[in-house]
């Protein structure tokens, strides 16, 4: 659950400030991108933990957009994850605290893919237990899905993770994190984009903000330029990004296809507040993307 917050700007230690517009809003970058799917046309299934306060709430919203929550338990004596989020001049600073998402077992993950295919696609974060992310990979790949990894919030990965990654997709502090380099400027992106596909990753896909996002791997190497948007609130921008992207991948789109679907889908979210309430449908991501 999202409590948000606006405020002038970021207080400094021992500081109060006054804010205002409180909204409490069903996120998490896993629902983000489960809902993401599900309304810009995709057949989502979400598969985590929720806990006793909030727990309610959260699938609500996950069923509402359409995503199949069978996978989804309720953890006892936990709360749901949370995130506590200032968010000032449309940007934003979040605070997580993992609560139910730390209840994520193999089993859970074993239930899950189960009746996985060949072909489908299977996107992870790492709001998760690390052990359940690299299970589910290796679970995944040995099915034949396809695997997407956002690696948000960043962490320390085992080197046997990246291989696992059809598809590797952060930011550009998570690029940092990853590479040691911020990629600025096409020739560092290009730089990071290399360090990863070295590390085995297949394909890498650097999103970099109101610049758009990069590309780097076995369709080329290219970049996509952001859609124009009055950004409100950049939460879930990112899981916009994601959730578009897997679904066009899974309609058969080329990356760059999808990539240009995404950057779209992403230009309506930042045009409003909250999380999963902000993602678009599919009707309003196609028609951002004719502007």
């Amino acid at each position: 659950m999202d409590l948000a917050i606006t405020a002038p700007f970021v207080p400094e230690q021992g500081m109060t400030i006054a804010g205002g517009g409180f909204l409490a809003n069903a996120g998490g970058k896993g629902g983000n991108q489960a809902v993401a799917c599900a309304r810009l046309g995709g057949k989502a299934f979400m598969v985590g933990c929720v806990g006793e306060a909030f727990g309610t709430e959260l699938l609500s919203s996950l069923k509402e957009s359409g995503v199949d929550t069978r996978f989804v338990r309720t953890a006892a004596g936990v709360s749901s994850g949370v995130a506590v989020i200032i968010v000032t001049g449309g940007d934003n600073r979040i605070i997580l605290d993992k609560g139910a998402n730390a209840c994520v077992t193999e089993e859970t993950v074993d239930s899950a893919l189960e009746t996985a295919e060949a072909g489908d696609l299977l996107v992870l974060q790492l709001e998760i237990g690390l052990n359940a992310v690299e299970y589910a990979l290796r679970k995944g790949k040995e099915k034949g899905m396809v695997t997407l990894l956002n690696p948000a919030p960043a962490a320390e990965l085992r080197k046997e993770v990246f291989p696992l990654c059809d598809y590797f997709i952060p930011n550009e502090t998570e690029a940092r994190f990853y590479t040691g380099i911020l990629p600025g400027s096409e020739e560092t992106v290009r730089r990071c984009g290399e360090i990863l596909r070295q590390k085995g990753v297949r394909n890498v896909i650097v999103t970099l903000g109101e610049r758009g996002s990069a590309y780097l791997g076995e369709e080329g190497n290219f970049a996509v330029e952001a859609f124009p948007a009055e950004a409100v609130d950049t939460t879930a921008a990112g899981d916009t990004f994601i959730g578009a992207l897997a679904v066009k991948l899974s309609e058969g789109a080329n990356v760059r296809e999808a990539m240009i679907f995404a950057s779209a889908a992403s230009s309506v979210t930042v045009s409003r507040r909250g999380a999963q309430r902000s993602i678009p449908t599919r009707e309003e991501a196609e028609k951002a993307a004719r502007r």
